[in-house]
């Protein structure tokens, strides 16, 4: 047996149940959670009966989970220098060998889940985690940083209508409307860490923008998501679709003209968006549209 993997700081070692949090907490569970929830859902919204709908969020789950310890693994040095907390490889809580064995397990779990979905399901879920795990490893460092969350947010929609046995193939708003939702997911998920990705030689589109650019940029896609999903379907918007529309515009505004005041006005603005358009989503999704 090897000697066991030295940690990235002076901590001392943890015990087992100690390594099994801090190994649940490096694998960025609100994304993980929020990404399996939103699965569920619009599996059932898209009329999957129990084994499917499982199938489909066996698969998601396993997927995101080998993305989030994938992150934090590879990640560990640069956390660690940038002092960011709550990182539990970087600060020696988990060994970074442990969480890439969890993520490759998980990733190769992913494998027959995805595929039990239906060849065309599981292809793409599987491109969409491939892509992911290509951003870990380097992608995010380059001017196409948003391509893998747009590519995962088109596909998760896309997903849930291509697992229903005999089901129409989705409609091109559903994936186009996940698509710009990623874009946004990216832009706010770095852009708090502009400064510190940079230091750290990062340059990713936010990056390459700055922090100014990218607040200015962040409800674009939402707002172009929110007429997508609110005009695209066949048939008036209904209630949903016509508030997200007509408070869409102030609310960007809206975060725009605080920052001076509030630098997260941005951010607040975009959660309020998205969380608007995540709700139009799963009301106008698979097997609804």
């Amino acid at each position: 047996m090897g000697t066991p993997e030295p940690p990235l700081t002076s901590a001392a070692p943890a015990q087992p149940l100690h390594r099994a949090a801090a190994l649940a907490r490096s694998c960025h569970p609100g994304p993980v959670v929020a990404v399996t929830v939103i699965a569920a859902l619009l599996a059932t919204g898209a009329g999957l009966d129990g084994a499917r709908r499982a199938l489909l969020v066996a698969a998601v789950l396993t997927g995101q989970l080998s993305v989030g310890w994938c992150n934090d693994a590879f990640d560990a040095g640069r956390d660690a220098a940038a002092g960011r907390r709550g990182k539990p490889v970087a600060d020696g809580s988990v060994g970074a060998r442990t969480v890439w064995t969890a993520a490759l397990t998980a990733a190769l779990l992913c494998v027959p889940l995805s595929l039990a979905c239906g060849p065309l399901a599981g292809t793409l879920h599987l491109a969409a985690v491939a892509a992911a795990w290509a951003y870990n490893l380097g992608v995010k460092a380059t001017p196409l940083s948003w391509l893998p969350y747009a590519t995962g947010f088109a596909v998760l929609p896309a997903m849930a209508a291509l697992t229903v046995r005999g089901g129409p193939p989705p409609p091109w708003w559903l994936p186009t409307a996940g698509a710009l939702l990623g874009v946004a997911a990216h832009l706010s998920d770095v852009l708090p860490d502009i400064e510190d990705d940079l230091r750290a030689g990062v340059r990713g589109l936010p990056q390459r923008l700055g922090p100014t650019a990218t607040a200015a940029l962040l409800s674009v896609p939402l707002l172009a998501a929110s007429a997508t999903l609110a005009l695209g379907p066949p048939g008036p918007p209904g209630p949903w679709g016509t508030t997200t529309l007509a408070l869409a515009l102030p609310t960007a505004l809206t975060g725009l003209l605080l920052t001076p005041k509030w630098r997260k006005a941005p951010l607040a603005a975009a959660a309020i968006l998205a969380t608007a358009d995540v709700a139009l989503l799963l009301v106008r999704g698979p097997g609804r549209g």
